[in-house]
């Protein structure tokens, strides 16, 4: 049987005991390498010191991070809608997708953004191919519904009404 009891100070005490012999040990387990003051203070103006470093690399990483989030959905999305854009558009889109790739091996934080930049102006020149080439799809369809309809054009309109008896009667 072991048993577990952690104090207010964090002191670990661990009991053992063996049911079959009746013999038990204990051991304490406290923290022996706690931060001195001075070390605190140390490393907090160490983190002041480098804060500006810090924030220049986080802003590199989220950079890099889009960029190669922008590249993923821009491929899948060129591949879910293949068939709705023209090959020219396909093209332009894929070479910029590879330039921002070849900024991602260098350093340079601004050739990353300006890669992106260009990804996204041709993603949203892809976008509105791909609207227009729906709305002209559903204006055709659209005509296609409207010249079926228009060959049956004997149709009456026709309004349902009741007297003062409570029947119905038709009215044209």
């Amino acid at each position: 049987e072991v048993t577990f009891d952690i104090d207010a100070n964090g002191i670990v005490h661990v009991t053992a005991k063996d049911k079959g012999t009746g013999k038990e040990n204990t051991i304490k387990i406290q923290d022996g390498s706690g931060l001195s003051q001075e070390e605190i203070d140390r490393m907090v103006k160490d983190a002041e010191l480098h804060a500006e470093e810090d924030k220049k690399r986080r802003e590199e990483q989220e950079t890099r991070n889009n960029a190669e989030s922008m590249v993923y959905q821009t491929r899948k999305f060129v591949e879910e809608n293949s068939e709705k854009v023209s090959e020219d558009i396909k093209t332009k889109v894929e070479e910029a997708a590879k330039a921002v790739e070849e900024a991602l091996k260098g350093e340079d934080l601004e050739a990353i953004k300006a890669a992106v930049e260009k990804l996204s102006t041709e993603s949203q020149e892809m976008g509105k191919a791909i609207y227009e080439a729906d709305a002209n799809a559903g204006a055709t369809q659209a005509q296609a519904a409207d010249d079926a309809t228009s060959a049956d054009d004997n149709v009456v309109d026709a309004e349902v009404v009741e007297d003062e008896t409570g029947t119905e009667e038709e009215k044209k």
